[in-house]
């Protein structure tokens, strides 16, 4: 028996196409749920991998903070060593990078740096008030037997610094959980300065991540295989159609379809090579644009962080021909060296945080920070001081010691930095006599406003405020941007919830930063 017939061709067809479609989008799912559950699996290893680095940077970096903080109060010449040390006690005792306390500073005070028992005291933890002010032993074991404080001690007295896992009472809690601590020594007091975290909430937020990322994945993954049944059931909806209209030719004009086949193969090749075509177009122009975007972003960027950087290259540049000037004269000693060379590495970590503050400055979750405004805007003029110093512009700030603020430290000392530069070069460029810039505050009830103001003849720009649109400069083409101004107006805005104005006064131009408490 003939299973194909001239009457039954088109059932044959649409069965046949039925079967192996359907074959096809079965394996293609099974396929396809395998290979993402194993790249999820390698995802997942490479992100807790991550993690835990990051983690320890995080630490790292919160430790050499407080140690860059305890090197520059040893330079204040009005408090005692020992009054130093107690502030400093303090403040460790009341810092936490988390809101539940789980990262704590604990400070040892060295008595042996070659271990043993009564090798320190603890003079910071306040997770343990009990062990303050009482000698400790290297030869202690937490509760896996491990002497945690021989292997730290070991890394400090080799390298200075130690990265230990160990078991320890959790803060607000008897349980014991294993920690992951940064130990660094200070020194100057000599003094080891630590802080951890608990891996018990490293893996919370692990699990957190990987229920998230599960739950995405398996919506993914149901998404694709409805759109593949989708697929399934319209190809065998327009199968069906295919082969009514294929019996009704058959019957009606099975003479005609003969003499036809061969304009009809024809038509069909020029059809594909048309779509081919016009899918080769689509594809470049496609191309195009994202390589313009790309340009475009990549260019903005570029001029963002040049604008930046020229003027800390600007203050490297007279830093190290002040070397070079005393260098032929003779003169360089060490001191001058040393003084120098700490000017350019603030100047540099200056340039690096601008790289950073670029980099994440469309990153929804930044964290804010309180800090004395005072200490912010000397920080700035560090930069500034030695232009501000070539140019004979006298600073004049009346900034009230204990107005604080809270809001984003680094994105605030840029845009002060993008005011004063402007203003300097605005004194520079009229060649006003006895040029000047002003910086005071104003402690609002509801905000802390920033007045910078100059008398540099006040501003042209009808309005005033065409200052801060992007790309409208009064200086020439090679000497600015456009984009200084109109980045920090975004940065308090847009960032900060504050406000950024100006006004013309009576020889100059006054900038004021309003940011809300």
């Amino acid at each position: 028996m003939q299973l194909i017939t001239e009457k039954n061709i088109s059932k044959m067809i649409i069965y046949i196409f039925i079967i192996i479609m359907s074959s096809m989008i079965f394996m293609i799912s099974y396929f396809y749920v395998q290979n993402t559950n194993n790249n999820f699996e390698k995802e997942m290893q490479k992100y807790i991998h991550e993690y835990y680095n990051n983690q320890k940077a995080i630490l790292k970096k919160e430790v050499d903070t407080v140690i860059d903080i305890l090197n520059y109060n040893l330079t204040k010449e009005d408090i005692t060593q020992h009054e130093l040390k107690e502030d400093t006690i303090r403040l460790l005792n009341n810092i936490s990078f988390q809101a539940k306390k789980s990262d704590y500073f604990f400070v040892y005070d060295i008595k042996k740096m070659q271990g043993g028992d009564d090798f320190a005291t603890l003079v910071v933890n306040p997770n343990r008030p009990d062990l303050l002010g009482k000698p400790l032993s290297t030869h202690y074991k937490d509760q896996n037997g491990k002497k945690f404080r021989e292997d730290f001690m070991k890394d400090i007295r080799e390298k200075g610094e130690s990265f230990s896992l160990y078991a320890y009472k959790k803060p607000n809690s008897n349980e014991v959980k294993q920690k992951l601590s940064f130990f660094k020594y200070y020194k100057q007091w000599n003094w080891v300065i630590s802080i951890g975290v608990y891996t018990d909430d490293i893996e919370k937020q692990i699990a957190l991540k990987k229920d998230i990322l599960k739950q995405r994945v398996k919506k993914q993954v149901i998404q694709n295989i409805l759109l593949f049944l989708l697929f399934l059931t319209i190809a065998i909806v327009i199968s069906i159609l295919i082969s009514e209209k294929i019996d009704d030719v058959l019957q009606n004009y099975q003479a005609k379809v003969k003499a036809k086949s061969d304009e009809l193969m024809q038509l069909n090749e020029n059809l594909e090579k048309r779509v081919s075509l016009e899918i080769e177009k689509n594809r470049e122009q496609e191309q195009l644009l994202v390589q313009k975007s790309r340009f475009i972003a990549l260019g903005e960027m570029i001029s963002n962080i040049a604008h930046q950087w020229r003027q800390p290259l600007s203050e490297l540049s007279s830093i190290f021909m002040f070397i070079k000037f005393k260098y032929n004269l003779n003169a360089l000693d060490s001191s001058t060296m040393e003084e120098k060379s700490k000017e350019a590495e603030r100047v540099l970590e200056y340039m690096s945080h601008t790289i950073d503050d670029f980099r994440n400055f469309f990153m929804p979750k930044k964290d804010k920070e309180k800090f004395y405004l005072n200490q912010a805007i000397e920080s700035v003029m560090t930069i500034l001081s030695s232009a501000l110093k070539n140019n004979f512009i006298k600073i004049d700030i009346e900034i009230n010691k204990n107005i604080e603020v809270d809001t984003y430290l680094n994105e605030f000392e840029q845009v002060v930095l993008n005011i004063i530069s402007n203003a300097k070069d605005v004194l520079i460029i009229n060649q006003v006599e006895n040029p000047f810039i002003k910086i005071y505050a104003k402690d609002n009830e509801e905000s802390v406003s920033l007045f910078i103001e100059d008398n540099g003849n006040g501003i042209e720009a009808t309005p005033v405020d065409k200052i801060f649109e992007p790309y409208f400069t009064t200086k020439n083409d090679s000497d600015g941007t456009g984009i200084g101004l109109y980045m920090s107006k975004i940065i308090v805005e847009k960032n900060m919830k504050g406000q950024l104005k100006v006004e013309n006064i009576h020889k100059g131009a006054r900038f004021e930063i309003v940011i809300p408490k």
